[in-house]
Parts: C-alpha cells; structure tokens; sequence
C-alpha cells in the first residue's frame, strides 16, 4: 500500500513530534515516522530559560498549552503531575581533585553556582525524557498527526514532484510519497546516510566519551560535604556539574527520586584510564569513583535502573542541513557535548524556525521556500560552531577552576542578556535571532576569542598556568562580557555565587538600548524575574 502526506518526519522525539504536530495545526497532513516504540529511553533532559521561552512561544502562537505548562516547574505540577520531571533552580559547578575529598573551604570553595530562577514555582526542569517524548507523541496524534511506529526505511527517492520513502513496517512493504521530509531521527540519520552527506566532524574541536545510566538512591552532595555555605538556591536542585581532571560529570536529579548521572570523559582523560584494551562501562564508572572520594560517597548506595552505557565518541557534524525537499533538526545535523545544556534550547528554536518557514510557504506547494531553508542551515551551521567552541574552551579550562568559572561567565552573559532581550520584547521573530549569541557583533566573538586564550595558557594538555596567567584572563573575561553583563557577573564579591538580582540589570539598562523608565515599565512584563529566571505567569 502507498501512503501519501505533504510532510514526512522521520523520528518522534520531542522535537520531531512537536514540528510534527505544529504542521498539523497549521493545516498540513502530516506522517510522524518512528523506528522503535513509545515509551523509550533517552537523555539530554535539562531546560534552560531560552528552552522554556521557545516551548512558550510555540504554546502561545499554535495554541498548545501543555507547552505553556511544560515551560515552568509550578505549571507542570499543576497541569500534567503524571508526567515525571525535576526542579532546575540553577548551574552547580565544583571542582574536584583526584584521590581528594571535595574541601568545605567556605566562601572560597571551589564551588560555583547561578541561579536560573527566583523559586520553585518558575523553575526549569529536567525531562524525563521516555515520559515527556511520549506526551508530545501523544498530542501530535491528537493535533490529527498520523503516527506510524516499527518503521524501517531503507530507501528515499527525491525528484521534481516529492520523495518517496520506502522500507517495512511490522514485516511488511511500506512505500510513502510526501512533499517534504524533515530527519529528526539523530546522529547517523536516515537522510544523511541516504543523501550520502559528508561528515564536517574535522571542522570541530570538541571531543569527548559518555558514560551513563540512571541511577536511585543517590545522596545529596550537601549531604555528603556538610556545611557549605548557602547558596542562591540549594545546590543539588540544578543541573549539578562535577569538574574533573578527565573531563566532568552530570548529575540532574528527577523529583521522584531517580538520578540522571554520566561522566562526559576528554580523550585525554580516557587514556589515563587503565581499563585494558577496550573501555568497559562497569571498569570506567569504578575507575573515576575510585579517584574521587566525594563522588564515591555520592553514589556509595546508588542503584542503577538500567546497565551503564558507555559511546567512546558522542560528536557528530555534518556539512549540509537542507536541501529543496528536506531538513535536518539540530539533533541530526550536529551534536557536541551536555555541557552547558544546550541540546533542548537549541532542537526548540529550530522547531520555531521551520514552524515559521512553513507558515510562509508559496501558495498552493507544500514546501517552505528555498530562501527560508538556506537562513535555516546558514544559522545551524553558525550555532552548530559556536557550542563548539564555547565546549572546547571548557575543557581547556577544567585545567583550573578560577579558569573554568571565568570563561563559564560567557556562556551566562550570553545566554542572559539574550533572554532578558526576548521577555521585554516579545515577537516571535525572535526564532530567527542566532543562538548562544550567533549574529550579536560583540557576543558572537566570545567563545572563540576564549578558547584561543585558553588554548594558549593550558598548551592544550591541562596545564594551570601560573596565577598570573588565570588573573589575567578572568580580567579579560571580565571586560569581554562587559557590554552584555546584565546578571551582575565575573564580580569578585560574590565569591562564585550568583543569586538573582534585578539591581545590576536596573543600572545597565543601555546594554538592552532602553531608558531606565522604559525598563522599569518592562518589569511586569519580567514578573519579578532576574536576568537568568525562566517563566513567570
């Protein structure tokens, strides 16, 4: 049997399932094409504040108010409990060393934290992933999506009247005409193979090993470093970073309980490994525990729920991400590295885009225009470098905390001042705004101007440098950010801790091209948010 849609998309995750049903809204037929089933396992689980704007965007513009709700901690709970998540107040960093307890050195701790919003009721989240994809499958059947799962492409023929997509379903013989394809099936998509696109991966820098599962009864780390000195927000209800020699790892707790925990190795961190000829998950997760006590009593009780994975290379670039019948999501054009919790944000704002890019279609064809399309890969290939290098700048500079927290006030200056920007000037258009400061003359620079620094003061092997050497980069970093630090960060006096606090914003209203009294009729528009909250309804 051959089907026909105007819009094939090949993956159902949440981006892919989400674009999918944004089609459906706006009137397309659409076919959401899915290998496996639902629920389903995965990760890359962490919100940001940009995350949270775009799902409500989307929420608002196509009137889907589950994303509305998906975008606050509070309205999660109140509207959809039965989907698992977890409190995100903030960024937690500490900086261990091996064969060393963490030290409680109080306000000079090798700690750092900032804030992403003001209390629990407008906080971020972790998603669940196998819980929160399946809830965006589910809607996108309801917004009148054709959902097929068990689909096994094989083959897709492009010519001047659509695509078609062959391969099986359940056994079977599955043939599908469309006008349009869009892959969201992730790293070694179906399109890519198909279209033979070659790979950019020589063109990055980042690289780096994933080990993870996830995990019950893991303690608390104010638990085990007792008597820390308060934080903005308590430590371990954040996207809790642990900073290696190796590399770093992740640890995002879910509020029933469940830990979400890997460690994100550098190759070089690898090799210092002795595990033999070929790095085993088990042999890796009980080498690092073995260097590094606090982690160690972190996890002295913890219960995988699933057996440790382990994937020696998790980069993936490729050089194309359209064509005249076709698109990549981010996911499946390019992958660097969970730090700094980017994936989200990023696979949100390209659902915008092609949302958009749809919506201005020639009249009577089924395809976004070419000039749309092009602007679509021009910015994913900009974006798709610049967390390249914002990645590989902190690899560089797990070297030495006073190093990593630095060049960490990039990311933070960027990412607050840009949505400061969207909440005082709400607009969809926004969408088309380059991520992580792509297309800002001074923000965009950054992470680059970083990293040769870093490059140059670390050798590229984890050196420290002298401390003049990190004194004078963070007074770089310090005046770099300058023109975009609205969160009032890189201040000494606030000993790595950054709450929220409107004051610094107040002061610097020219950053945003405003006039105090045009700011302060903004506020209200903020809903009592600081430059790093999230979602205030």
């Amino acid at each position: 049997m051959t089907s026909r849609c105007e819009v094939a998309i090949i993956g159902s995750g949440f981006a892919g399932s989400l674009l999918a049903r944004v089609l459906a809204v706006q009137g397309y037929e659409v076919m959401l094409l899915e290998r496996g089933t639902h629920p389903r396992f995965a990760i890359g689980e962490s919100t940001t504040p940009l995350a949270n704007l775009s799902l409500e965007r989307i929420g608002r513009r196509y009137q889907l108010p589950d994303c509305c709700h998906l975008a606050a901690h509070g309205r999660w709970l109140e509207h959809l409990p039965d989907l698992r998540r977890g409190l995100k107040r903030g960024f937690t960093f500490y900086r261990h060393h091996p064969g060393r307890p963490f030290e409680n050195d109080g306000l000079r701790s090798e700690r750092l934290l900032v804030a992403a919003s003001p209390s629990e009721a407008v906080a971020d989240t972790h998603w669940l992933r196998s819980d929160v994809d399946h809830h965006f499958v589910r809607r996108a059947i309801d917004a009148g999506v054709d959902y097929r799962d068990g689909v096994e492409l094989t083959r897709a023929d492009f010519g001047a009247d659509g695509v078609r997509l062959s391969g099986k379903r359940s056994g079977e013989a599955f043939d599908l005409r469309a006008d349009f394809v869009v892959d969201a099936s992730g790293p070694a998509g179906f399109l890519a193979r198909q279209l033979e696109i070659p790979s950019g991966l020589e063109r990055t820098k980042a690289r780096s090993g994933l080990l993870f599962s996830h995990f019950n009864d893991v303690r608390l780390m104010t638990e085990v470093v007792p008597g820390l000195p308060p934080g903005p927000y308590p430590d371990d209800w954040a996207a809790v970073h642990h900073i290696l020699d190796e590399g770093w790892m992740y640890s995002l707790r879910f509020d029933d309980g469940v830990c979400s925990a890997g460690f994100a190795l550098s190759p070089r961190g690898l090799a210092s490994l002795d595990t033999g000829d070929r790095p085993q998950a088990q042999q890796l997760w009980d080498a690092m525990l073995g260097r590094y006590p606090t982690i160690a009593a972190a996890f002295a009780d913890a219960v995988p729920l699933m057996p440790l994975s382990f994937r020696g290379g998790i980069q993936h670039r490729l050089t194309r991400a359209t064509g005249e019948r076709w698109a990549l999501l981010p996911h499946t054009y390019a992958f660097v590295d969970p730090l700094f919790s980017t994936g989200i944000a990023w696979s949100l704002r390209a659902v915008e885009r092609l949302g958009l890019a749809f919506e201005s279609r020639p009249r009577n064809r089924g395809v976004p225009n070419m000039e749309a399309l092009m602007r679509y890969a021009d910015l994913l290939a900009r974006e798709a470098d610049q967390i390249d290098t914002l990645v590989a700048g902190a690899y560089d500079a797990m070297a030495h905390f006073e190093l990593f927290a630095a060049h960490a006030m990039i990311y933070f200056a960027i990412v607050s001042f840009a949505e400061v920007g969207q909440r005082v000037r709400a607009d969809d258009s926004v969408a088309w705004n380059g991520f992580l400061g792509v297309g800002d003359p001074v923000a965009e620079p950054l992470p680059s101007a970083s990293w040769r620094r870093l490059r140059s003061l670390t050798r590229g092997d984890g050196h420290p440098g002298s401390h003049d050497d990190r004194r004078q980069f963070t007074q770089w970093v310090a005046h770099a950010i300058a023109p975009r630090n609205i969160a009032g960060l890189a201040e000494s006096a606030r000993h790595n801790l950054y709450p929220l606090d409107l004051d610094p914003l107040i002061e610097r209203h020219e950053l945003l091209g405003m006039t105090r009294d045009q700011l302060m009729a903004a506020l209200p528009a903020l809903r009592g948010m600081a430059p790093m909250g999230t979602s205030f309804r």
